[in-house]
């Protein structure tokens, strides 16, 4: 599973993609309220992992989280 933070400009907010080992998109979320969209994509029990590496990686850099 691989993060990827993606920077918003203007009025586009910063986003979020969540992606499987086939790089294939899982989630779709902005980062300020990734909560909802994350439990609608079965990452639930996942959320406070996924919202920690989130705060440490860079905008642009996409990294494996297990």
């Amino acid at each position: 599973m691989y993060i990827i933070k993606i920077k918003g400009v203007a009025k586009i907010p910063d986003y979020l993609q969540v992606r499987d080992d086939n790089f294939t998109l899982v989630c779709y979320t902005r980062t300020d309220r990734p909560e909802k969209a994350l439990q609608r994509c079965g990452l639930a029990d996942k959320i406070d992992f996924i919202k920690e590496k989130m705060n440490e990686i860079p905008f642009g850099q996409m990294t494996k989280i297990y």
